[in-house]
């Protein structure tokens, strides 16, 4: 019997691929390390070849030269500004992120990786830290030749773009992070757990039976949407138990101590785009670390949306954050003269 999750993946490659992206695998260090990337075409050759891993910087720009000399008349790939979608822990790249990547592909260089233990990606490192999934993150950017990139994450993927923009502040100009923290401390996951009911993240976010995929899905979203079971028992044969053992790895490796954490003093500009009704990570949980993380972080939140904001509300979600990369691309342009003010606050 065909598995509809299962189903969904070959239209949704087709899909990308009309948008002019393309599935590549990249191999890093340590050995053993696969990141599974889409990413625009021009780094794909004319048999299907990618940019080698072992290719230097200066190999990779030539190739994108090569690629865009018959189309003098396009905007070449090296003018548009690079954007990176990093997808939470209930699917990969390209499920996460379906119904958003077509409103940005025509306008920015687009990278969709797949994390760790994510789609077609894996590693024989025993490091399950969001330390090193960013790391892998940074590492396939620069073997595609990306040395500046707009980063957006949601959920845990949030959390390793928060760790991407501490490690690699020269490569990340600007951070857009929905349903996140900076870092996942006892006190905030023991605080979401007691409101949510749940004895463990585990618990919550890795179910094994109906009806906890049930719940998980009921407090993901804020309106009440009705599937048969059938998508239920797919999605949790499909999702949940694929490299189950290793993503329960991955929950433990998110947790850190209260006492050791602390907020980096970051350099980029940091949008907090949030769903209103989120009940994993509330919007008091969204305000508060907007004040701790200063002048150069802004909040906007969506109405009627709850945790899957760029899932529930598609349109309102794409628009805030083409809104917010006009800001960035205009204060960039600008030289960022206004470093406060209402002036230098994006038009949302």
């Amino acid at each position: 019997m065909v598995n509809f999750i299962e189903a969904q993946k070959p239209m949704l490659s087709r899909l990308m691929k009309m948008a002019g992206l393309r599935p590549i695998e990249i191999e890093l260090e340590p050995a053993g390390t696969t990141m599974h990337i889409w990413a625009p075409k021009h780094h794909v050759g004319k048999k299907g070849t990618t940019i080698s891993p072992l290719d230097d910087p200066a190999t990779a720009a030539a190739a994108k030269k090569n690629s865009t000399k018959k189309s003098k008349k396009k905007r070449s790939p090296e003018s548009r500004p690079n954007v990176v979608l990093i997808h939470g822990f209930a699917a990969e790249g390209n499920v996460t992120w379906q119904f958003n990547f077509g409103v940005l592909v025509s306008r920015y260089n687009l990278y969709i990786p797949d994390l760790m233990f994510f789609g077609k990606s894996s590693t024989a490192s025993a490091d399950r830290s969001p330390d090193f999934q960013a790391a892998c993150v940074a590492g396939a950017l620069a073997r595609l030749g990306v040395a500046r990139c707009d980063v957006v994450g949601f959920s845990y993927g949030g959390m390793v773009a928060f760790k991407l923009a501490e490690a690699r502040p020269e490569m990340v100009r600007s951070l857009c992070v929905s349903g996140s923290v900076v870092a996942m401390t006892d006190a905030v996951n023991r605080e979401a757990m007691e409101r949510l009911g749940a004895g463990s993240s585990a618990e919550l976010l890795m179910p094994e039976t109906l009806k906890g995929l049930k719940a998980l899905l009921s407090i993901s979203m804020f309106r009440k949407m009705w599937f048969p079971d059938r998508f239920y028992k797919d999605y949790l044969k499909q999702v949940m138990f694929t490299n189950r053992k290793e993503r329960m790895e991955l929950l433990q490796g998110l947790l850190t101590s209260t006492m050791d954490a602390k907020i980096p003093a970051f350099q980029q500009k940091i949008m907090l785009l949030w769903g209103e009704e989120d009940r994993i990570f509330d919007i008091k949980l969204a305000k508060k670390m907007k004040e701790q993380l200063g002048d150069k972080c802004f909040l906007y939140g969506i109405p009627k949306a709850g945790h899957l904001l760029h899932v529930e509300r598609p349109c309102a979600y794409n628009r805030q954050l083409q809104r917010w990369f006009a800001y960035v691309n205009s204060t960039a342009a600008g030289g960022d003269q206004a470093s406060s003010g209402e002036s230098s606050k994006p038009q949302l």
